[in-house]
């Protein structure tokens, strides 16, 4: 079934002279151009237009989005790999919800506030207990100091380029692709090189710990949370092995 682009425009709530705009950037061309001239869409154009406004939402730039259009053609992997990091934000969301909700019954009660509720999903530090037990003080403090230094399109950059590495990573395994094999491998070398970017990690001769990267592999599958961003346990263990596989080669 194909759509105008005023259909479209409204469904998504953008505007036609933005869908416009996508097309002539060479993101979104119609799927037709009737003999009136107005354009159409198919449904194959509407998931790319959904994956459009996901990755605008990351913060990318036209041309970003582009780049990863054009790398991620497996459709499904990608949107996979982004509902992980939309549970996140959504769990993280809920714990908001809930230390708000709970400050306004504190005021309305006249009870005394809550300081260790009030303030639970509004930052990245949550893990900063479950950092320090595995890897240390230090290392939280410095991936910390490391973060806080990044502005807004840093950090919204940083997320996009995880999210596309997640979903390589979910569409490898959706293919079962050997994780000891070239493709994962080279898959897990740029994983190695995206954790080297963090400073605080644990290192041996310069580059990340074989251990720290076996244990992460761990993790990932142990851990809902992670296991999420690679399409679930079965995505997780691909890439624990694939990680694996290359800590015992390489590092």
């Amino acid at each position: 079934m194909d759509h105008s682009i005023q259909d479209i425009a409204r469904l998504a709530g953008t505007t036609s002279r933005t869908l416009r705009h996508y097309g002539a950037e060479g993101l979104l061309p119609p799927s037709r151009i009737g003999e009136n001239g107005y354009r159409y869409y198919d449904e194959r154009a509407l998931v790319r237009l959904q994956r459009i406004l996901l990755l605008r939402e990351l913060g990318l730039g036209l041309p970003a989005i582009r780049e990863v259009l054009d790398r991620e053609v497996d459709e499904t992997a990608a949107l996979t790999a982004h509902l992980g990091w939309l549970e996140q934000e959504q769990r993280r969301l809920q714990r908001q919800i809930r230390s708000v909700r709970t400050t306004i019954t504190a005021l309305e009660g006249e009870e005394p506030l809550m300081a260790d509720i009030m303030f639970d999903g509004f930052d990245h530090t949550t893990y900063k207990e479950e950092v320090e037990q595995r890897w240390g003080a230090d290392a939280y403090r410095a991936g910390d100091s490391w973060w806080q230094s990044k502005s807004p399109a840093e950090q919204a950059d940083w997320k996009a380029r995880s999210t596309e590495l997640a979903t390589a990573w979910v569409d490898a395994a959706t293919r079962q692709v050997d994780p000891a094999g070239e493709e994962a491998q080279a898959l897990a070398a740029r994983h190695v090189e995206w954790l080297d970017g963090v400073p605080g990690i644990p290192r041996e001769n310069g580059t990340p710990a074989a251990a720290y990267v076996r244990g992460l592999g761990e993790m990932y599958l142990a851990d809902d949370r992670f296991a999420a961003n690679y399409g679930g346990a079965s995505g997780a263990t691909f890439v624990r092995d694939a990680l694996t596989a290359y800590a015992d080669r390489h590092l």
